[in-house]
């Protein structure tokens, strides 16, 4: 069994193994980190030979920190972190360039409807119809985007978006609003089979699949982390914010991921101050005492074109793992519409939490 993990902000870790009779064998731990004294490797390897193979990352990482010697100075990689890798070997997990990825990127089109193409089009994926991937959203109209969870009352002044002509449309994933304008917004979808996440935690996921638009922004300049759970931040504040959402396969079997991101190209903080409704619990959480200052937009932080920041983070996606040009069939736009017309513009789904 082979299984592979890059470690956020960190290097690759790659683990080949046995399981015999329950029990881990023949690991073999490699990658290009940097570990101290040269035997600490050896002990890895010995602390997880005939761990039990249901052991979890958590379980498996404490096997390897008691293991290791007390001079062990490890870069770029965590006992934890050979954990997960370990997990991903024996739940058969993916890699990224395991496929062939298609770019969706369309002229503009209205919330609704783009709420509806990433239920379908990761359902679709999750059925094996289609590839996994990448769409790049472009937005016909302003909107307030809230999570599948959130109240609407509390998150949206029913006045400032009137004032402001914007549309309120919920999303099927969890998470927090997103205040929307079409140029100042960079907004892309994945949709991936789940044996690409396999062995990973619902936080780890998260991390994992930031990692490629991290590498694009530090292409560009920009230093960003993945911030738990769900954000994407620099030195200046944060820039994006992630959800999520899992869906079954045909009969039950393997499913898919969406996982979609929101990045703040530009920013109207008092229109969004007046539109949204912010909470002072949110302001503590996020340890600032400004709405204002949570975002930083990423046209001050690359001085580039919206534009010119998508085709950049394009190409680096296409030169990691490929990426071939493709379009939402007549089908899948079909389907999409249907729910739009049935779902996600009516009143019943953007006010089910009231």
């Amino acid at each position: 069994m082979h299984g592979e993990y890059k470690v956020p902000g960190g290097k690759l870790v790659v683990v080949d193994l046995e399981v015999e009779d329950g029990l881990l064998r023949d690991v073999t731990v490699a990658g290009d980190f940097f570990l101290e004294p040269d035997e600490a490797i050896l002990a890895i390897n010995e602390a997880l030979e005939g761990a039990p193979s249901s052991t979890d990352a958590a379980g498996l990482g404490a096997r390897i920190t008691a293991a290791l010697p007390e001079s062990t100075v490890m870069l770029g990689l965590t006992a934890e972190g050979v954990g997960v890798a370990v997990r991903r070997a024996l739940a058969r997990a993916t890699g990224w360039r395991d496929y062939d990825w298609q770019l969706v990127h369309a002229q503009p089109q209205a919330p609704a409807l783009h709420m509806a193409l990433d239920e379908v089009l990761t359902a679709e994926v999750a059925a094996g119809r289609r590839p996994p991937t990448l769409r790049v959203w472009e937005w016909a109209a302003p909107a307030v985007v809230i999570g599948s969870f959130q109240s609407l009352r509390n998150e949206v002044d029913p006045d400032g978006v009137a004032r402001h002509g914007m549309t309120v449309v919920r999303r099927v994933s969890g998470g927090g609003a997103m205040f929307v304008e079409p140029m100042s917004t960079i907004t892309y979808s994945l949709s991936v089979p789940e044996s690409l996440v396999s062995g990973l935690s619902f936080a780890d996921s998260y991390a994992f699949l930031d990692e490629w638009v991290l590498a694009a922004l530090g292409d560009m300049g920009i230093k960003a982390w993945y911030q738990p759970l769900n954000d994407i931040a620099t030195d200046a504040g944060k820039i994006a914010g992630a959800a999520q959402k899992r869906m079954v396969g045909p009969d039950g079997g393997p499913g898919a991921v969406l996982h979609h991101v929101t990045m703040s190209y530009d920013i109207d903080a008092d229109k969004m101050l007046e539109v949204l409704r912010i909470g002072k619990e949110k302001m503590s959480d996020k340890g600032t005492r400004s709405a204002k200052k949570r975002v930083d937009p990423l046209r001050r932080q690359t001085g580039l074109a919206r534009e010119q920041v998508i085709e950049n983070m394009i190409a680096s996606f296409r030169n990691r793992y490929g990426l071939t040009t493709g379009e939402v069939t007549a089908e899948e736009m079909a389907r999409a519409q249907e729910l739009v017309r049935t779902k996600f513009a009516t009143e019943g789904w953007t006010a089910r939490v009231p």
